[in-house]
């Protein structure tokens, strides 16, 4: 009789940690954040009109409901989601350089709202306007939290900035010969889309320079301009409506959007509710 309410009692407890599981992963599942489609007034390239980091996420003023809501929806319980312009222009994406750290904006940034990013940004995120001849500094440089690569021909004074406030290491390149490195290029913690014609071998350059899995490929059904129909940081990915669903598959796959999903995360969360 004791054997038999044991036996009960473990079957019972099973049932009802595999019923709670069940609901755990069918919640995580909804709430998992991948890669997302997104348009600024019917234009796919959103890399233009926002910055994404780990830390905060820019969009330009004047755009509509329906795109600023992807961002919220998805950030703002995580991070700020700010409504800007720089140099009196709506092109944020291409004007200013970021990462968890810093923002760098161009000269023509204007103390109103230079000032409205210092109230928005966090505390720790350092904000500095540089004097740069190629003032779109979005495109000549890419980065993430720890390196960065730039337009070889970038002032020694902005390199020195751009480690300062960005705490990165510089490495003056060129993507696939491009020397808009940030525009050809798109960088996060986990892994990097660059230039779809950038040969085998220096991809695998890039790679062990940046040390992280890169992959050649494109946005917004087959553009090469990366930055412009993207951006990224280390859980999610917003690209404009016309990039296909491969495309979308791959940034997933090169920025390991899917990796805190499924397989690790319930496997794991299986074996805590067992043991309790």
């Amino acid at each position: 009789s004791t054997t038999l309410n044991l036996i009960s009692f473990a079957l019972r407890h099973l049932f009802l940690c595999e019923y709670h599981f069940q609901r755990y992963e069918k919640a995580y599942k909804s709430a998992a954040i991948m890669a997302l489609r997104a348009e600024f007034e019917n234009n796919d390239d959103i890399g233009v009109f926002s910055k994404l980091t780990n830390s905060y996420c820019l969009v330009a003023i004047g755009g509509s409901e329906a795109f600023y809501s992807v961002f919220e929806s998805e950030l703002a319980d995580v991070i700020p989601v700010v409504h800007t312009s720089i140099a009196g222009c709506r092109i944020i994406g291409r004007l200013s350089v970021g990462n968890k750290n810093g923002l760098v904006v161009p000269n023509s940034t204007t103390d109103v709202e230079l000032q409205h990013l210092r109230n928005s940004l966090p505390d720790s995120v350092k904000i500095h306007r540089v004097e740069e001849r190629l003032s779109a500094l979005g495109n000549v440089i890419a980065c993430n939290d720890y390196v960065a690569l730039v337009h070889p021909d970038i002032d020694r004074e902005t390199e020195e900035i751009i480690v300062d406030t960005l705490g990165v290491e510089v490495y003056r390149q060129t993507v696939a010969n491009n020397v808009l490195v940030g525009a050809y290029s798109v960088l996060s913690n986990q892994g990097g889309l660059v230039h779809p014609k950038t040969p085998s071998q220096e991809l695998d350059e890039l790679a062990s320079l940046l040390q992280i899995p890169l992959v050649a490929g494109t946005v917004n059904r087959g553009c090469e301009v990366l930055a412009a129909g993207m951006v990224v940081n280390d859980w999610c990915a917003f690209c404009g409506t016309s990039t296909t669903s491969t495309e979308l598959s791959v940034v997933e796959s090169v920025f390991k959007l899917n990796e805190a999903q499924p397989s690790n995360v319930t496997s794991n969360l299986r074996a805590s509710l067992i043991e309790a």
